[in-house]
């Protein structure tokens, strides 16, 4: 496998998806190496992806491995430490093609966004998106100005066939246009940002809300 070329601005953006990593294994939302993270250079459009089955807490930029918006592997961390994309790379490479403006993706797996996906999933009686209205964390998503708004974030049915799962993923994206994130039914959240401090900005918003919203139905 070829070795990742790294210039400065693309190390400077690896070592800050790295770092979001780090934070959310901090916080519990990738266990058991779960989750997977991305950034897309804006300049060159070269796409990083974190390599499948590796501890998030402990990623270093050597852990990223090149993909193509095909998601084929075009460079990763050399022979002496071989790596392999997650099956889940597949759903990178939509959210790039559909949302132009992503520069960074982040995938967790959280109790909150766990539990709401499958409470508002249509296959569970549900709505097929988890509403979000009137919070005032709202604000932190990318042009929302106004607590009064009313985000859907879209559910799918998990499913490991990625290839049928990235057609579902397309056309939820054309649905649903201006979502800031998709869920998974009791898998997890991916979410996207115009740049890696902007991912971590809408994941730590929506996850606040996911929790918000999940004891207020319980009565908490």
């Amino acid at each position: 496998m070829q070795a990742v070329e790294w210039n400065d601005g693309l190390l400077g953006q690896a070592e800050e998806l790295c770092r979001v990593a780090h934070w959310c294994a901090g916080r519990g939302w990738v266990p058991a190496t779960a989750g997977n993270f991305s950034f897309r250079d804006g300049e060159s459009g070269r796409i990083f992806i974190t390599a499948s089955g590796l501890d998030k807490g402990g990623i270093t930029p050597q852990d990223l491995l090149e993909i193509d918006l095909e998601c084929r592997v075009v460079a990763g961390p050399g022979s002496l430490k071989l790596g392999k994309p997650s099956a889940e790379t597949a759903l990178h490479g939509v959210i790039y093609r559909d949302r132009p403006e992503a520069r960074a993706i982040v995938h967790v797996h959280t109790v909150w966004n766990t539990l709401l996906s499958d409470r508002f999933a249509e296959a569970g009686g549900g709505l097929g998106a988890v509403p979000l209205e009137n919070y005032e964390l709202l604000k932190a998503l990318s042009g929302v100005e106004s607590h009064v708004h009313r985000e859907l974030v879209p559910v799918l049915e998990n499913s490991q066939e990625y290839g049928g799962l990235s057609l579902e993923l397309e056309e939820t994206l054309r649905r649903f246009p201006s979502c800031h994130g998709v869920l998974l039914r009791r898998h997890g959240l991916y979410t996207w940002g115009e740049s890696v401090a902007g991912a971590r900005r809408h994941l730590e918003a929506l996850e606040f809300l996911f929790e918000v919203e999940a004891r207020r139905l319980m009565g908490a």
